[in-house]
């Protein structure tokens, strides 16, 4: 056994859910005075329990809505689960969306600072890493441009090159290397294997593409309907996946 990173014991999300069609701010304070709010409830996670060791990189497959994102939130400490708990061990680095830490309003270089303190670091920290930030990211001719100009490929390279150069010890990705062209795909994905082969870092990855889980992962669970239904080697996950995408 290796040193556990992540444990899930017993993890349910619960999101309330309006009952009542047409929303208006009048019938809304109406119902509230009259206490006939209806809700109903659905459960995003239902009892998932999960033990992640270090260096393990972990695919996590589902069908829209499955709940995988929402695993993901829990585990980066985004999202408080309804009941269990969540314990990790060392820095975790989610990079759950494109736009994640980012203010549109700020340049690129004011995005690189602003992002690595929401992350944690100091202005030292990232001074540091700043060129290598830019220079992986290649937006240099771009530093002092606001972000609402960037492409959804310009973000992207610049949130993952700032996630994966503060070292993480765990890094959380959704979808991210799915965005930008290929060259940038290439270089994200060498990226990961040297982060992986030299800090042992450990990846949670949710993607909708067999094959970069093939090519990334050594483990799998799939999700349904916020139930974790299998867990096990990345082949056998994945087969049982593309059954339930083609029924």
């Amino acid at each position: 056994m290796g040193e556990k990173v992540i444990d899930v014991d017993n993890v349910s999300v619960r999101f309330n859910l309006k009952r009542q069609g047409k929303f208006s701010i009048k019938n809304y304070f109406k119902d509230l005075k009259n206490r006939e709010l209806m809700f109903q409830e659905f459960w995003a996670l239902q009892n998932i329990n999960l033990e992640v060791e270090k260096g393990d990189r972990l695919a996590i497959l589902g069908l829209n809505g499955a709940g995988k994102s929402t695993l993901l939130k829990v585990i980066a400490g985004v999202m408080k689960p309804s009941k269990g708990t969540v314990e990790t061990k060392g820095r975790v680095v989610p990079l759950l969306e494109l736009s994640t830490g980012f203010d549109k309003s700020y340049t690129g270089r004011e995005n690189i600072f602003l992002r690595g303190a929401t992350l944690g670091f100091s202005t030292k920290y990232m001074e540091e890493k700043f060129d290598e930030i830019v220079d992986f990211a290649e937006i240099r001719k771009f530093l002092n441009v606001p972000v609402s100009n960037y492409s959804s490929g310009m973000r992207a390279r610049l949130g993952f090159s700032i996630s994966t150069m503060v070292n993480p010890d765990i890094l959380i990705l959704d979808e991210v290397l799915s965005v930008g062209d290929a060259k940038f795909r290439k270089k994200s994905f060498k990226k990961m294997m040297s982060l992986i082969e030299d800090r042992n870092t450990t990846v949670l990855f949710v993607s909708h593409s067999i094959k970069q889980v093939k090519d990334l992962c050594n483990k799998a669970i799939l999700l349904e309907n916020g139930k974790l239904i299998m867990e096990g080697n990345v082949d056998d996950v994945a087969e049982l996946y593309t059954e339930s995408v083609n029924k």
